[in-house]
């Protein structure tokens, strides 16, 4: 006899949401680099340890036409952002929600396809449960850097390389890193990035090469 697998916690939330007429998650444009890493969908959360990481997975959606936000995180560099991919002309950002920032994030949700939150040293259950909510009702997408508990998929970023130094000079033009990604139980996945190449271009880094210009 054989016994069906059990069904996975995205498969109980879809039948939850079916259930209760919320719309079904859907893929969502995501930045070629993560190919085979991650797709994005809406009605998630999506945690990340770097303002790099949440940048780049912004870009996927931007590029594709989404609105997007970002909260609390004035350490994002604009430039650097608009070279990934972020369309700044969509962009609505809030550098400091203050004490508000779980109304100003919530109605960010409400008109936006992204929001990138950086997220606060604690968060309640209770909120965490109202944001999830909402993200389901609206189709959005939540990308936390920080803690942010219960989210789809945690993404980290480690065995960082950095191309451009030699013998005590010279510009950093490159650096390339290992993304690791978790989902629940599942086994990570891991690949390696140029986060950016020195181009300032993301990508995988067994894709053609750019040339780095001589440090020498």
């Amino acid at each position: 006899m054989t016994v069906a697998a059990a069904p996975t916690l995205s498969e109980l939330r879809a039948r939850v949401d079916q259930m209760q007429g919320r719309p079904a998650a859907q893929p969502v444009a995501t930045h070629p680099a993560f190919a085979g890493l991650l797709q994005l969908q809406t009605g998630s959360s999506y945690g990340v340890d770097s303002a790099s990481l949440a940048m780049a997975l912004m870009a996927g959606p931007s590029a594709d036409g989404a609105w997007c936000g970002v909260v609390g995180s004035p350490e994002l560099g604009l430039e650097a952002a608009a070279a990934a991919g972020v369309d700044l002309r969509r962009t609505i950002l809030v550098p400091d929600p203050g004490e508000a920032w779980l109304e100003v994030m919530a109605a960010l949700i409400d008109v936006l396809g992204v929001v990138v939150l950086a997220a606060p040293a604690k968060v309640s259950d209770k909120d965490v449960s109202r944001i999830s909510a909402r993200l389901r009702q609206r189709g959005g997408i939540l990308i936390a850097y920080g803690d942010w508990p219960r989210c789809e998929a945690r993404l980290t970023m480690r065995d960082a390389e950095w191309v451009g130094v030699g013998r005590g000079h010279g510009h950093l033009q490159a650096r390339r890193v290992t993304v690791e990604v978790r989902r629940g139980t599942a086994p990570p996945r891991t690949g390696r990035l140029w986060l950016p190449d020195a181009t300032q271009v993301i990508r995988r880094s067994d894709e053609e090469p750019t040339r780095l210009r001589s440090v020498s």
